[in-house]
């Protein structure tokens, strides 16, 4: 046998081996989300109508959420989808070759290394003193995929920096001198600390993950600190089995299956039927359907990439220009974000230990008047414009309600499990989740169980995992922020330098603005939320007002250039040039700017309806 044919026969056999490993990956996903959803549903029907429990269900889910966290994750690294500031920055490679995918990934993969030894110590730590969690099942059992997650996602990245085994043999040996530098010979402190950073910053402009930019500034303070590696894992291990963090792979679940089923096409119809013929009605329409989607999607991106190609058209067809029609699609991406049962809103109430529901009642009023300034906007251009309307139609308004029922139907069935007391919060994401999954496979039969439902579920687990492994390293990074008693220094600053609640309020807003503008909104909870909480007690903010008033700026960071995330993901979708997008959601950032304001200094806004509830 010659040396191509033994070289054929071994590419052969990896990507055979390469197939069955995602295979089982795949499968692995279906399985957790599976019982995720069955067992919350399982316990509810066993509790009311048999009046008993599912031993060990609850506790059972919480774990399975740091499994789809890490999986998902393992899917993301597979996929290159695991959330970066500038992307994989092609641009750079064609200007500078593989060299930048060797800066980044001697960073990635040497980061991703070091919390993968990190879990496993805390692993190791947890099996010499065992913990039980359900039967024969221990702490440390739940624990391994850790360790392997970010092993198999450090493979994944170093696959990733090349294409050429030549430059990933120079990312292992970048790796070996810098652990050497910084293990063998113990260099801590002063420009140490300033080259890792700086080496951080570098690594972010080339396409880095974020959460190797959060992972490596925690793993670089509590190195210089001289600081336990594993209190990072140990900080993710607490966040990701927190008992309310089920919801949001179960509500993204939900939204992945009206996404992928046809509930956009009769959304549309039913929206159009019933608001078409006001002047603007088509970017009304537009605005009303992303808010549905995002209210499930959590601001993702997913609401652009899967409602971008139905709407867009729709509204060059009424004769919007296309820089009209880019701009209100880009903000109406995430306008949806304080609504029942919106992803942010859960995490938010999680890390400040602030009470969901009242929560999701004080977002009604400032959700809606957001939903009505932006669709006010196109309703004037409509009328400006004279363009299209669709007449109304008694018929075809009864037949597209009676069509798309179901999805209709949605949010009742979110605010019954929520505020009715039959179901706790995770119960009524499961119920949610199996709902979709009925409604789009077995009612409307738009999703195929074996060509579409496996494909949807990966691809929510891959969203999931790129936004849990954020979230986990993050804890990290803030659990190093409150050992140096960072908030409470920012506290005393704030005290001795701001005396007036109205230009607290005004920093806040220009503070969070930015950090809307860099951070995605998950890592930003995780980590400045910690900060700003103190800071809004001190100066008697309601802590619900308070969430409100962070969640609206972070809702406008995604319009906000240069790196708002509905920024890149319109650019992608409608194929247009960032300069065009930053100009097209120019008047939205200042109408939106606008509400923030409003919203931030008229708290009745807010705290109205959460008093008539008694909250």
């Amino acid at each position: 046998m010659d040396r191509n044919s033994i070289i054929s026969k071994t590419s052969q056999m990896l990507q055979l081996v390469k197939r069955q490993v995602h295979s089982v990956e795949n499968l692995a996903v279906i399985i957790i989300l599976a019982a995720m959803a069955l067992l919350p549903m399982a316990e509810v029907i066993a509790r009311e109508v048999f009046r008993s429990s599912i031993p060990g269900a609850i506790v059972t889910v919480r774990h399975l959420t740091l499994w789809i966290g890490f999986v998902g994750a393992m899917l993301a690294a597979r996929e290159g989808r695991l959330l970066s500031f500038t992307g994989e920055t092609p641009w750079l490679r064609d200007r500078w070759g593989e060299w930048t995918g060797v800066v980044a990934g001697i960073v990635s993969v040497g980061i991703t290394i070091v919390l993968m030894v990190a879990s496993y110590r805390l692993m190791n730590t947890e099996r010499m003193f065992p913990r039980p969690i359900l039967g024969p099942i221990q702490v440390w059992t739940t624990q391994l995929v850790m360790p392997i997650g970010f092993g198999v996602v450090a493979w994944r990245l170093l696959m990733r920096s090349s294409s050429q085994w030549a430059y990933r043999l120079l990312v292992i040996v970048g790796i070996a001198v810098l652990g050497y530098l910084g293990l063998g010979l113990e260099l801590q402190g002063g420009w140490a600390i300033y080259a890792g950073f700086a080496g951080l910053i570098l690594a972010v402009v080339f396409g880095a993950p974020i959460f190797v930019v959060l992972g490596g500034a925690a793993v670089l303070l509590f190195w210089n600190e001289w600081g336990v590696m594993a209190a990072i894992p140990a900080e993710t291990y607490r966040i990701v089995v927190h008992p309310m963090l089920p919801t949001l792979p179960l509500f993204t679940l939900a939204g992945y299956f009206f996404a992928e089923g046809g509930a956009s096409r009769r959304l549309v119809r039913v929206f159009r039927a019933w608001f078409g013929w006001i002047p603007g009605g088509t970017p009304l329409v537009a605005v009303l359907v992303c808010a549905f989607f995002t209210s499930f999607t959590g601001g993702s991106g997913v609401t652009i990439l899967a409602l971008g190609g139905l709407l867009f058209p729709m509204l060059i067809k009424d004769l919007y220009s296309k820089k009209f029609s880019t701009g209100i699609l880009t903000a109406s991406g995430s306008i949806g974000l304080l609504f029942p049962p919106s992803l942010p809103v859960i995490l938010y109430g999680v890390r400040a230990q602030a009470p969901i529901d009242r929560l999701f009642l004080a977002g009604i009023l400032p959700g809606l008047f957001l939903v009505a300034i932006v669709a006010g906007w196109g309703v004037r251009q409509g009328i400006i414009g004279k363009t299209q309307r669709t007449p109304f139609q008694w018929k075809e308004a009864r037949e597209a309600l009676w069509s798309g029922k179901w999805e209709v139907l949605t949010p009742v069935i979110v605010l019954a499990g929520l505020f009715g007391g039959v179901a706790t919060l995770v119960e009524t994401a499961a119920i949610t989740a199996v709902y979709a999954f009925v409604i789009q496979v077995f009612v409307y039969r738009d999703l195929k169980l074996t060509k579409d439902v496996i494909p949807t579920m990966v691809s929510c687990a891959t969203l999931i995992g790129g936004v849990l492994i954020i979230l986990g390293v993050a804890m990290g990074l803030t659990s190093y922020l409150v050992d140096a008693q960072i908030p409470s220094r920012a506290l005393h600053w704030v005290q001795a330098h701001i005396h007036s609640k109205i230009v607290f309020l005004l920093a806040l807003n220009g503070a969070l603005l930015v950090v809307g503008a860099l951070m995605d909104i998950f890592s930003a909870i995780i980590v400045v939320v910690p900060l700003i909480a103190p800071m809004g007690e001190a100066f008697g903010i309601d802590p619900v007002h308070l969430g409100i008033i962070f969640l609206v700026n972070l809702e406008l960071g995604y319009l906000t250039p240069p790196v708002g995330m509905n920024l890149f993901l319109s650019s992608y979708r409608f194929n247009r040039s960032l300069p065009r997008v930053y100009l097209s959601v120019i008047p939205y950032l200042i109408i939106l700017a606008i509400g923030v304001l409003i919203i931030t200094y008229v708290p009745s806004i807010t705290l109205t309806i959460p008093a008539l509830f008694g909250k």
